[in-house]
């Protein structure tokens, strides 16, 4: 549960959790980053502006993150699915993580999209393979699903183990 406790930063992308930015906040550096010491951005579109500024230089993690405000219509952007599907697709060929994620979370529920499970496991594996705690826990899913329960068992162990708790709760089923 990583993303519970902590916050991604739009000027240097980086996730920082509740621990550092408190120790930061304590150390006097209130308003700037931990990591690149910028200050934090008062609006969205400033915050948009740093993120932009980024994907213009080609940073797969701020594709991906762009990608999901398109997605939700969040930072002042209206909300535009297929412009997230295909700043997805760039960031996921740029080794984005999170990017094949979502774009297997998108073809496996239909969400959008058509559904399209070769598309959807191969995106999952992708990011399984590179240590996405949640992708694997959907492989599981998809495994428990199909009936190969050892396998949906083995995605389950690997995720439970990096501290996936529906994964362990899966396991002691």
């Amino acid at each position: 549960p990583v993303g519970q406790y902590s916050k991604l930063n739009a000027c240097c992308m980086k996730r920082v959790c509740d621990g550092c930015i408190f120790e930061a906040r304590r150390r006097g550096m209130n308003g700037r980053c931990p990591f690149c010491r910028t200050p934090r951005t008062a609006d969205d579109a400033s915050a948009l502006a740093m993120v932009q500024k980024r994907v213009s230089k080609g940073d797969a993690d701020a594709i991906s993150f762009l990608g999901r405000k398109y997605f939700d219509g969040k930072l002042g952007l209206t909300k535009d699915v297929p412009r997230a599907i295909e700043l997805w697709a760039e960031a996921a060929e740029l080794g984005s993580l999170d990017a094949h994620f979502q774009l297997g979370a998108m073809y496996y529920t239909g969400n959008s999209v058509a559904k399209d499970k070769p598309r959807c496991i191969r995106h999952l594996q992708q990011a399984a393979v590179r240590g996405h705690v949640e992708s694997r826990y959907i492989l599981g899913v998809v495994e428990y699903k199909n009936g190969n329960y050892q396998l949906a068992v083995q995605h389950w162990m690997i995720s439970a183990k990096l501290g996936d708790d529906d994964s362990l709760n899966n396991v002691k089923r």
